[in-house]
């Protein structure tokens, strides 16, 4: 997967080494999110931004974390052939700046392990699991979160325990 990035108003740090980190742990938990043909952009940016995508396209008027705006459906995804040259547009992820910070800081963690969840999060929904569908979809969702943060040495962000 290549990652187009963004970066608008984020604290200083290397967020683009940061994503990609994240989408390789993800990948190895995620396969299909191997497929060198996918492309997804992600977007660091601030909350009044990602208040308006939610509001435009959720019909929700605030900030959250994160918004995963998928583009393939997960049948579609998994039976890609990764040996065609035509790119596919996975889809786009957007990170609100001041809500990442804010959730970190309650959480004792430092912005970089919150963003490396919330990347996790939101490249999972790309690839179609969604943890909204019923408890044992959230179930699946979570355990995947954590093994790809495991991966990168990041402690469970549920438990703050350092194994998977």
């Amino acid at each position: 997967m290549h990652l187009e990035i963004d970066i608008e108003d984020w604290p200083a740090g290397d967020w683009e080494v940061l994503a990609t980190r994240a989408a390789d742990a993800t990948a190895r938990i995620a396969p299909e999110l191997a497929n060198p043909r996918l492309v997804a952009s992600m977007l660091f940016t601030t909350d009044d931004v990602v208040r308006t995508l939610n509001h435009d396209w959720r019909q929700k008027d605030k900030p959250t974390n994160v918004l995963s705006f998928p583009m393939l459906e997960r049948g579609d995804l998994v039976h890609l052939d990764p040996d065609e040259d035509q790119p596919e547009m996975l889809g786009d992820i957007a990170l609100a700046g001041e809500t990442c910070a804010r959730e970190a800081a309650e959480k004792s963690v430092t912005l970089e392990h919150h963003a490396a969840h919330l990347i996790v999060h939101g490249l999972l929904h790309l690839a179609g699991f969604d943890h909204e569908t019923g408890e044992a979809d959230a179930q699946e969702m979570e355990e995947m979160e954590v093994k790809a943060l495991a991966l990168m040495g990041i402690a469970n962000p549920y438990t703050g325990d350092q194994t998977a």
